[in-house]
């Protein structure tokens, strides 16, 4: 089973505008030689007090957002004292300035931003829609994540990744689960994002977005065979079943009562360990564990009412004898 690996990619503001810099209607007029500066928090805010000299609290690190109340109290300042008040918060920890609702930034903004090579960009957008969608993108885009190996496909509305050692069969088995007409998200390499809520989102790379790779056969794009119906680009964790090779020796689980998990980004995923030979239909098996797992949301456990019904007719046994 391939190793789960931490990715640490760093933030550029460059990686924002060209990410999000249509949705967000952004249009950059100064400041275009810091585009590589680092964003290291996944925040955006209103200067507010800063601007009038109340420093204290005031976090350089952060993206600011000048709206109507900014500009407006700006305005009624002199010059000199309106670049002073600006040039203490524009510090070189600022990683860009975005002015917001059809304003025109102020020339002494403009021109401490192309001095310092901070990024300043104007944008249509109300001041609070903007903060709000920027701040949801930043929060995505700082999420902790992994990569790990595996196949991730939707099953019934499951996400279901697939793990096992190399040439244990995984696309094989989730080749067959997308010919009963389940969904690919990623096959390969499986990158999860824990999102608001501990909920745990896998996508793949770009580059292989909707392929597969089937050995004798090579790479085949799921979405001409199929049809788009069969992939899709996210999905939430929700079970891993790891498949094995099948051995005489080992014990497996034959009840269901052990409540196994995993951990992934500090969130327990229900686990399973699925042992295969020739001759198992590994995607029905695949089938039966997520429809299991969907019955196990709605308050039914079939191991847990097997053992109740067991333990019953045990005591019921017992109460004879007695008699």
């Amino acid at each position: 089973m391939g190793k789960n690996t931490t990715v640490l990619q760093p933030l550029l503001v460059e990686n924002l505008f060209q990410s999000q810099g249509v949705f967000l209607k952004l249009e950059l007029i100064a400041g275009e030689n810091g585009l590589q500066r680092k964003i290291k928090r996944p925040e955006a805010h209103r200067p507010g007090l800063s601007l009038c000299g109340f420093l204290k609290e005031f976090e350089p690190a952060r993206a600011l957002v000048f709206g109507n109340v900014e500009l407006h109290y700006l305005k009624d300042l002199s010059s000199p004292l309106r670049a002073e008040r600006l040039a203490a918060i524009l510090t070189e920890e600022v990683p860009f300035v975005v002015v917001a609702g059809k304003y025109r930034p102020p020339t002494e903004l403009i021109s401490l931003c192309k001095e310092k090579n901070i990024p300043l960009f104007i944008t249509p957008l109300p001041t609070m829609e903007l903060l709000g969608e920027l701040s949801t993108h930043l929060l995505d885009a700082f999420a902790p994540s992994i990569t790990c190996h595996g196949t991730f496909i939707e099953a019934f509305g499951v996400g279901l990744l697939i793990q096992g050692h190399s040439s244990i069969g995984k696309s094989e088995a989730a080749l067959g689960m997308i010919d009963r007409g389940h969904r690919l998200i990623s096959d390969d390499i499986v990158r999860l994002r824990r999102r608001k809520g501990n909920i745990l989102e896998g996508s793949g790379p770009e580059l292989t977005r909707h392929m597969m790779e089937i050995r004798g056969i090579g790479i085949i794009n799921v979405a001409h065979l199929y049809g788009a119906v069969c992939v899709r680009d996210t999905k939430s964790l929700d079970v891993i079943v790891t498949l094995e090779a099948w051995s005489d020796e080992a014990f497996y689980d034959r009840m269901g009562l052990d409540e196994r998990t995993l951990e992934l980004l500090g969130v327990q995923v229900p686990h399973h360990v699925l042992p295969v030979k020739p001759g198992r239909d590994v995607a029905l098996l695949l089938e039966t564990i997520v429809l299991n797992f969907r019955l196990k949301l709605m308050g039914y456990h079939s191991a847990k009412e097997f053992n109740a019904k067991l333990l019953e007719t045990i005591s019921e046994k017992v109460r004879k004898k007695r008699r």
